[in-house]
Order: C-alpha cells, then structure tokens, then sequence
C-alpha cells in the first residue's frame, strides 16, 4: 500500500465550475493551465501542484482520491470543505 503520492488539482467553489473545466480537460486543455486561470488554491501559480505528500496529510475525500483512483487521470469532482477539486495524482510509492 502506497504510502506517499504526488498529485495536482484545480480548487473551484462550485460543482458546475468544476465540471465545466473537466469538459475542457477531455477535450484537450492543459492541466496546468486552467489550474493557474481558475484554481482558488495558491498552488494554482505551480499550475495546480501540490508536491508529494503522505497519506492522512490532506482531508478525507481528496486523500481517498489520491491513494484509491487511477493514476494520471483526472479524478472528480471531487468535494471537501475547501470546494470542489479537479485531481491528477502523479505516482505513488
């Protein structure tokens, strides 16, 4: 079981905003692009990224996402206190 991870994400505060920007993920846009237009998070000037981190580091939901989705691909929306996340988990290891 991984206990450590990699992964960007895109923080917006509404389901629609966010299912807006996974439509324009699917249809080619760049990650890291939209992450730096419309992430609310300040990882939004590393284009979303949020480095590596352990397991139980960030809140339940986004932390499930992370350790249990696939890899490379976008994963949401995803809700938690903070607002809806957008989420690419890198590796784990």
């Amino acid at each position: 079981m991984a206990k450590r991870a990699c992964a960007s994400h895109i923080l917006v505060k509404t389901r629609d905003e966010a299912e807006r920007l996974l439509k324009q993920l699917q249809q080619g846009a760049e990650f890291d692009r939209l992450a730096r237009k419309y992430s609310t998070c300040p990882s939004s000037r590393n284009g979303g990224s949020l480095g590596e981190f352990s397991r139980g580091d960030m809140v339940k939901p986004f932390d499930e996402a992370v350790f249990k989705g696939p890899l490379l691909e976008v994963q949401g929306p995803v809700r938690t206190q903070f607002g809806w996340h957008l989420i690419k988990t890198l590796y784990r290891q």
